[in-house]
């Protein structure tokens, strides 16, 4: 937790900024795996953490502008919840610790909230993503599904704090980042032919454990890296396999890192993979060099798709002019997703308040295949942290639906393709701090160079 004083002064720019209305914040319920007793890892809503700094389940807080009130609802643990899980700080101390002095049992809230309803306050409320959320929603605002639209200018005030870390918050961020790259750095010391993708998978969990934290989010550890969010551990490792991770730590705090790496099975990449692997990390130096204030991200993208296309022209399978074949969509067959993402509190930074408003600023996104993935392309602004992680793919599913169309066959040499259908891919991933002069890796180096990752092999 951080100090009081920054929980205050977050909540003193939201009312600023909001003006009037009520603000109400859902926090976030245990949830049960297979029975209620026995419940997943707890998980506080992220905004909820953001202005009242609470980890706990069972809790809702209001900030009433417009009678200048800030509460927190909840109920005190019960002698039986002491009983199985020891004795917790109150809720009353909680919330002095963030500087709430106002705590009301959880049978209030909707008695205040019904009660503003009828003497014209307006409640906003941020967009639910969970079952009990929407619940909440109908039991206590009498909102039934069709009718919980969340309030815009509510999202887009959270957004404009929340994009812009401070120097308390990139300090959290980067430790994730650390606990991160040893994660990576456990992964690729020990991968060897023979191996099952799970004991790759323990290792590194282990590690953001011992770290006294836990995963940003469900760890990718496969041989399947044309999978883009694999998340099956089963595969034995094979000599020939190329290894693709994407995994990172989340502090104590909350905070989350996010890093990918791409290593062979073997000691040493295979020519051909070593050709695709060069092309990606032109992309990858290509974009981190493009990172400054000023630049909207989709331009990075572009850069790098630009990169991509004339590498694989090398490789004879994609002809033609990079620009027109980057406009025209034919590179999104090797790479169909965007290049990263604001990160934070959550790895994918507030993406449930919408990506057109954390990462467009309220402009429409594209429609056209592989561009339409880009959760990020907004202009950089000092105080952002982003990740890069430009990838190359070699979809069968894909690669044979587009040839029946006859697809963009005006950029892409269809037969020369065909002999990497068994490829797999290759990412890379490093999380940045923008900064006035340029940006910043966060967190410990991860080999990216295929020198670097055959040294360490």
């Amino acid at each position: 937790m951080f100090s009081k004083a920054t929980y205050i002064a977050r909540r003193a720019q939201l009312k600023k900024r909001m003006g009037s209305g009520l603000l109400f914040f859902l926090g976030n319920d245990d949830q049960g795996l297979h029975y209620e007793e026995n419940a997943f890892r707890y998980r506080q809503d992220s905004t909820f953490l953001y202005y009242f700094g609470i980890s706990a389940a069972g809790l809702a807080a209001v900030i009433d502008v417009d009678n200048d009130r800030e509460i927190l609802f909840g109920d005190e643990l019960t002698m039986d919840h002491i009983i199985w899980m020891g004795t917790q700080p109150t809720l009353r101390e909680r919330s002095q610790e963030v500087g709430v002095e106002d705590t009301r049992p959880a049978r209030e809230i909707s008695v205040y909230l019904q009660r503003a309803k009828a003497q014209g306050q307006v409640v906003h409320f941020l967009p639910p993503y969970r079952a009990e959320h929407r619940i909440k929603l109908m039991e206590w605002l009498g909102l039934p599904l069709s009718a919980q639209e969340a309030s815009v200018p509510f999202i887009r005030a959270v957004v404009a704090q929340r994009n812009y870390k401070s120097a308390e918050e990139v300090v959290e961020i980067e430790k994730a980042c650390d606990i991160t790259a040893d994660m990576h750095l456990t992964a690729m010391r020990m991968i060897r032919p023979g191996m099952k993708e799970y004991e790759v998978v323990a290792a590194m969990e282990a590690v953001a454990a011992a770290a006294g934290g836990a995963t940003s989010f469900p760890t990718i550890a496969t041989v399947n890296g044309q999978t883009l969010h694999n998340h099956y551990y089963g595969n034995t490792i094979r000599s020939g396999d190329l290894f693709l991770i994407d995994a990172g730590a989340e502090t104590a705090m909350g905070y989350a890192g996010d890093m990918s790496s791409t290593v062979p099975a073997d000691k040493t990449f295979t020519t051909r993979q070593r050709e695709v692997y060069e092309i990606q990390n032109a992309m990858h130096r290509a974009s981190v060099g493009a990172l400054r204030p000023g630049i909207p991200y989709e331009q990075v993208y572009d850069l790098s798709a630009r990169v991509m296309v004339e590498g694989l022209k090398g490789l004879g399978l994609m002809k033609d002019s990079p620009e027109d074949a980057v406009r025209e969509g034919a590179h999104a067959l090797f790479y169909p997703h965007g290049l990263g993402h604001m990160m934070g509190l959550d790895v994918h930074d507030m993406e449930n308040l919408g990506e057109i408003w954390v990462g467009y600023d309220g402009r429409p996104k594209s429609t056209q295949f592989g561009r339409r993935s880009l959760r990020l392309a907004r202009t950089l602004e000092p105080g952002f942290v982003i990740t890069v992680e430009p990838g190359i793919y070699f979809i069968p599913e894909l690669i044979d639906l587009w040839r029946g169309e006859n697809k963009l066959a005006d950029f892409i040499d269809y037969d020369n393709v065909e002999v990497y259908k068994d490829f797999g891919g290759i990412r890379n991933e490093e999380d940045f701090l923008i900064t006035e002069e340029g940006a910043r890796r966060l967190g410990k180096k991860i080999p990216l160079t295929p020198e670097e990752v055959e040294a360490l092999r």
